[in-house]
């Protein structure tokens, strides 16, 4: 019986549509031997063992993981970044990488806004003066009338828009391939990066990591944004020069931060962490129930649809890889 692996914590041991589906498929299904938030290189080595397709977390997958299991026909990730794999590698090892795209841009929509107003309302900084037995009563930003920036257009950016547009906000965008309809129906304003950090009084960040954006928001394109102006960044933490938007903070050329990502996480003594005008969350912006269950089920479809045959072809990342795929090589596991 082929063993399919389930890294993320959030679904460590859990019961679930993805279960079933996999166990009604004929795999085995196994965990790590213990819940951990990401494992390490060493880590995902040691639990790939006779594994022949695995649920993905956060955890590496490169030519050191791949070649030292051979077994390994599919990385599913449960979420629709793949930064976590060198597809380079994957291609070169003959393994398919898939995503889940379409399950949790609301999830993540509804916590780009949760932070966006957590700053601005000072929402954290005055739930303690309250619990300190004081009332600070200075009166605050608004959002309604004020300019959103959304860097990138997808199925994310889009579910923001749609929320932020009931607050009365002035909506720019950029994005390279746009979805006009969208565009026209909710009145966004498509401009190039720089005229939207010079224009927005908020910049919310929801495009892909890749060797073009990685350090996106930096010294430079942070000195072109408002003064006092507001970051959110539910995307990824190499988006952001984490060192220069601190001097940003410190220097008030930036107002407050929203960030569910870091550079390095757990975000463990990051020095952004003493400024009240940040509000972070540890990388769960696109996981709730409903997100995690549609992720977990459509991650495992992908798995049995490969070891039928079925090509998933919205959910593949690594496309090159298909010409010589097979779901089993010499010395793994055969399909259920």
């Amino acid at each position: 019986m082929p063993r399919v692996l389930i890294v993320p914590a959030p679904l460590f041991d859990q019961p679930g549509e993805h279960i079933e589906l996999l166990h009604s498929a004929g795999f085995d299904v196994i965990f790590p031997p213990a819940k951990k938030a990401v494992l390490s290189e060493a880590e995902i080595i040691a639990a790939l063992d006779g594994v022949s397709a695995v649920i993905a977390g956060s955890e590496p997958y490169n030519d050191r993981v791949l070649t030292a299991r051979k077994s390994l026909r599919v990385v599913s990730r449960s979420g629709v970044g793949s930064d976590a794999i060198v597809l380079d590698d994957a291609t070169k090892h003959k393994v398919v990488v898939t995503i889940t795209p379409g399950t949790n841009h609301d999830a993540v929509a509804e916590s780009a806004m949760a932070l966006l107003l957590a700053v601005v309302r000072s929402i954290v900084t005055l739930d303690r003066a309250v619990r300190a037995n004081r009332w600070p009563r200075e009166p605050l930003m608004p959002v309604r009338g004020k300019t959103l920036g959304i860097v990138g257009l997808g199925r994310i950016g889009q579910s923001v828009a749609v929320r932020a547009a009931g607050f009365g906000v002035k909506l720019l965008a950029f994005e390279m391939i746009p979805d006009r309809d969208f565009v026209r129906r909710y009145g966004i304003e498509l401009v190039d990066l720089d005229t939207l950090l010079a224009r927005s009084d908020f910049v919310t960040l929801h495009v892909p990591l890749t060797a073009e954006t990685r350090g996106l928001i930096n010294r430079a394109t942070l000195a072109k944004m408002k003064r006092g102006a507001i970051l959110v960044n539910t995307a990824r933490g190499g988006l952001v020069v984490e060192a220069d938007l601190l001097d940003a903070l410190r220097s008030g050329q930036l107002g407050g931060a929203g960030l569910d990502v870091f550079e390095v996480e757990p975000a463990v003594g990051n020095p952004l962490l003493e400024f009240d005008s940040v509000i972070a969350s540890p990388h769960v912006a696109g996981v709730d129930t409903q997100s995690l269950a549609e992720m977990a089920t459509l991650a495992a479809q992908n798995i049995i649809d490969l070891s039928r045959g079925v090509w998933p072809e919205p959910c593949v990342v690594n496309p090159a890889v298909r010409a010589g795929w097979r779901w089993s090589p010499e010395n793994s596991q055969t399909a259920p």
